[in-house]
C-alpha cells in the first residue's frame, strides 16, 4: 500500500466521519426559541465548526488505521470483492 493510497483512504474516511458528525447534537433556532431575522427557523444555533473538525480528526485517525491494518494484513484483498468467482465454486 503506497503513501498515496493511505492518504486517499484517510481523506475518504475523514469526510465520511465529518458528514456523520455534522448531524449529531444540532440545536436549531426554532428549538431554542431565538430565531434571527432573515434566517430560517431550522438554521443551527451556536454551531462550532472547529470543534467538529477536531472530533472528526480524532475519530478518523484510528478508523483509518484499522482499515490500513486490515488491508496490509491481507484480511481484505481484491479477491474478497470478486463476485464472479462465487458462482464457479
Amino acid at each position: 500500500m503506497t503513501i498515496t493510497a493511505v492518504l486517499v483512504l484517510y481523506s475518504i474516511t475523514w469526510f465520511l466521519v465529518l458528514f456523520l458528525c455534522l448531524q449529531i447534537n444540532i440545536k436549531t433556532q426554532s428549538e431554542t426559541g431565538e430565531i434571527v431575522a432573515g434566517t430560517h427557523a431550522s438554521a443551527p444555533e451556536g454551531f462550532d465548526l472547529k470543534k467538529r473538525l477536531w472530533i472528526t480528526t480524532a475519530i478518523s485517525i484510528p478508523v483509518c488505521g484499522l482499515f490500513v491494518f486490515l488491508i496490509l494484513s491481507d484480511f481484505v484483498t481484491l479477491e474478497t470483492f470478486s463476485f464472479f468467482n462465487i458462482f464457479e465454486k
